[in-house]
């Protein structure tokens, strides 16, 4: 009812509620018909629109008259050919809180570091503007950019920098970062419901890694440790998300209304257009280019070397 969405659009989280696996293509689709829907919306990433391409696929295939709309969301803004996913305004200007946090432990202690685990499996989208927006970070880990710890060029050499020239550091991790030195973990992790690699907790590793290292060298070091994963899924949308929720809904709902099935709304190019749902769900993930002036910007902002010998 009106009456009970209302007030939805304040709240964070999702009132439709989110799970991992059990899709049931042919159950969904008998759901669908006997409750006599003629529009149905999907939201989620590509994982989730490979699934809505077999809900759309059975239904054509039931010569059923039902639109199948998919509306792209993932926070991690990984999502390929548009412009950006909701929500991931949302989550970078929460990360500036957690970031902000972090600077403050850092400076409050000698050899001080606040490390920073953002989300970011794939793609490091949400830590590279959030740190490029604080500009309280000194080092960004990202999944796309390999790094080492040892070594004249690697993060250990580089905190020693920065603990003689700035007496702190500030470090953000994408989740995804460092998957190169967690090998065996990997191998050890199984898989979730969806199939994806259960990832080892990168932001504990580096702290038990970090205090190790300058511990053997009776170094004190004060690392205060921050992983807000479920503090910035969980927060209300800002403004510019809320707006940019609203066009997308009701671009959807024009979509639908006009006839259109088996596409999703998408912005691209700064326009709202109609993209084939099996484009969104098979050209692959959106990642930061470490080639690109945008990462480049990262490193010039943060001081921060490439990390690799090679």
């Amino acid at each position: 009812t009106d009456q009970s969405v209302e007030y939805i659009h304040h709240q964070g989280g999702s009132v439709l509620g989110s799970s991992r696996g059990g899709h049931d293509t042919k159950l969904i689709c008998d759901a669908i018909m006997d409750y006599g829907f003629n529009q149905v919306y999907v939201i989620g990433g590509d994982g989730t629109h490979r699934g809505a391409m077999k809900i759309f696929d059975e239904l054509r295939e039931r010569e059923a008259k039902v639109a199948v709309i998919g509306i792209p969301k993932t926070i991690d803004n990984d999502i390929a050919l548009i412009d950006k996913s909701f929500g991931f305004d949302t989550a970078v200007e929460e990360a500036q809180r957690a970031i902000k946090s972090a600077k403050v432990e850092a400076i409050s202690a000698p050899n001080g570091i606040g490390l920073v685990k953002l989300m970011g499996r794939h793609s490091g989208m949400i830590a590279m503007y959030a740190c490029l927006a604080s500009r309280d970070v000194n080092a960004c880990l990202i999944p796309e950019v390999p790094f080492q710890l040892t070594g004249p060029s690697g993060l250990f050499h580089y905190l020693e920098e920065c603990f003689k020239t700035k007496g702190n550091c500030v470090l953000v991790v994408a989740e995804g970062a460092g998957m190169d030195l967690l090998k065996a973990e990997l191998e050890n992790a199984g898989k979730d419901a969806s199939g994806n690699v259960k990832l080892p907790d990168i932001g504990l590793w580096l702290k038990s890694q970090i205090n190790g290292y300058f511990g053997k060298m009776n170094v004190e070091v004060n690392l205060k440790y921050i992983d807000p994963t479920y503090m910035i899924r969980t927060v209300a949308p800002n403004a510019n998300d809320n707006l940019y929720c609203s066009l997308l809904g009701q671009s959807a709902v024009h979509a639908a209304m006009a006839g259109f099935s088996g596409v999703t709304i998408g912005l691209v190019n700064t326009h709202y257009v109609m993209i084939p749902m099996d484009e969104i769900a098979n050209t692959g993930r959106s990642k930061v280019d470490p080639g690109s002036r945008m990462w480049h910007r990262v490193v010039a902002t943060t001081g921060q070397p490439s990390f690799n010998s090679n």
